[in-house]
């Protein structure tokens, strides 16, 4: 009897025993919840102040300091350089007005109009703008033609030079009584570089609407004599059409244009 009581007791202490260190465990893990709701219990575990378990976690800033130390430095990029067409458009644009320049501009719209006075400066020729040519009428059918009176002196004939200073060059013949010389004041004027010409009234060249004739007259007064046709008269000589006159070195054919086939009078009113 006496052994199963001892043998009671002692089963009775093991079982008293295991409840304590059930409990034990339950009080460290509630202690433990306490202290961090939130992480796992392995965490808590983590936590424990070991110098063991936390040298370890340090030991790997030491190789990424070292390398960092010895990485070559990096360059930084190269400023580039405009091309030659950028630089001109750069130079070409205006800079951009500063905010403070801006604030500090009066504004236009604030500011009165004010009227500017253009005056043209004197040293300067004004343009004179061409006019418009007149625009061209057309005609239809059969027009009238109107004659009325003479506006200048109507031309009857011609004098063409065919030798001498200005060949090829001509003079008109007028109705009445025809000058010929070397100055332009002349009416019929042979200024063609001819000094051996008189320069006033060497010869007169006439005609007359009434019988429709042509005259030559030498002027006997002057010392230069002339010739028609290689004779030198000595009055007045009917002028045949392409008679040659010479005056010194120049020789002149002459040219009718009225006659006895044609005179102004015949469309005209005077």
């Amino acid at each position: 009897m006496a052994i199963e009581r001892g043998e009671t007791t002692a089963g009775n202490e093991a079982k008293a025993v295991k409840p304590h260190k059930f409990l034990g465990s339950l009080r460290d893990a509630l202690l433990a919840a306490g202290r961090d709701d939130t992480a796992p219990a392995g965490a808590a575990r983590a936590r424990s102040p070991d110098p063991a378990a936390a040298a370890p976690a340090s030991a790997p800033a030491a190789p990424v300091a070292a390398i960092a130390e010895k990485a070559p430095p990096v360059p930084e990029p190269a400023p580039q350089i405009p091309s030659a067409e950028e630089a001109a458009r750069l130079a070409r644009t205006p800079p951009a007005p500063k905010v403070a320049d801006i604030a500090a501009a009066p504004n236009d719209a604030d500011q009165p109009p004010t009227t500017r006075v253009i005056r043209p400066d004197p040293a300067k020729p004004r343009k004179v703008e061409p006019e418009a040519p007149a625009r061209t009428v057309l005609v239809r059918g059969k027009q009238k033609i109107q004659h009325g009176v003479f506006e200048r002196d109507p031309v009857v004939g011609f004098l063409i030079v065919v030798g001498g200073p200005g060949l090829g060059s001509y003079r008109p013949i007028f109705e009445g009584n025809n000058t010929v010389g070397r100055s332009a004041d002349n009416r019929i004027p042979l200024d063609f570089g001819d000094d051996t010409i008189s320069n006033e009234a060497q010869a007169y060249v006439r005609y007359d609407s009434s019988d429709r004739s042509f005259l030559f007259v030498p002027n006997l007064a002057k010392t230069n004599v002339v010739s028609v046709n290689d004779k030198r008269p000595a009055g007045p000589v009917p002028l045949q059409p392409m008679d040659v006159i010479t005056f010194g070195r120049t020789q002149v054919a002459f040219l009718p244009f009225c006659g006895s086939d044609f005179d102004w009078s015949e469309i005209s009113e005077a």
